[in-house]
């Protein structure tokens, strides 16, 4: 028994499905070339990283500890093998020797929230690639199916086979640049949160060394 106005609901169905094709399509012709140049941005971004070893950081930490005044524990900073945001930062905590030290504690938080913000906010392009990209790709495997289906019915082997095309080729770079992504943004968060333990680690040296010469 047909459902009436069934015709038309599923009309209308399918005419918003042919619609989202070449949204999708264009979409994924973005997150390729993102992934592409993030992936320029990942080997860049290696070949400038400073690597500090926990024996780098252990040995800062007792160098700073054992400084005579705030001047010292600045040159020790600025002669470290850190990075030199983290040298940055460090230093802008031991330069508020003014400060109480609950307003030095919270200032010091504030910098380091903001470095894992702006840590945050450069993965967040390929996390969204990496659940998105896949999701897209089924999409523009399953849009097809429908036109390609309805030509075999009526015997347009020609449509078939473009509409299968396009399906296998949004499924191979919706795939393809979800794992591509994944693997950019598993590598920069590894060193990210190398580069914040580092930093949250060394900061509570500083305040540590502050709070004693009070």
């Amino acid at each position: 028994m047909a459902i009436p106005g069934g015709d038309f609901l599923t009309t209308g169905l399918n005419l918003i499905a042919q619609s989202l094709l070449i949204p999708v399509v264009i979409i994924l012709l973005i997150f390729v070339v993102v992934v592409v140049v993030s992936l320029g941005g990942l080997i860049y971004e290696y070949t400038l990283r400073t690597k500090v070893s926990v024996d780098d950081v252990s040995n800062l930490i007792l160098d700073m500890s054992n400084s005579d005044s705030i001047e010292s524990l600045k040159s020790k900073i600025s002669n470290s093998v850190l990075p030199q945001t983290q040298k940055d930062i460090l230093i802008k905590i031991a330069s508020t020797e003014n400060l109480t030290a609950s307003t030095r504690e919270a200032f010091a938080r504030k910098l380091i929230e903001n470095e894992e913000g702006l840590t945050d906010k450069s993965l967040e392009v390929t996390d969204i690639i990496t659940r998105i990209g896949p999701t897209l790709g089924l999409m523009g495997t399953l849009i097809p199916l429908g036109t390609g289906l309805a030509a075999l019915g009526s015997g347009d082997v020609n449509t078939l086979s473009e509409s299968l095309i396009v399906a296998f080729d949004t499924t191979v770079v919706g795939i393809g640049s979800g794992a591509l992504a994944y693997v950019i943004s598993k590598l920069r968060n590894r060193w990210y949160e190398e580069y914040l333990s580092n930093l949250d680690v060394l900061s509570d040296a500083v305040l540590d060394f502050m709070a004693k010469h009070a």
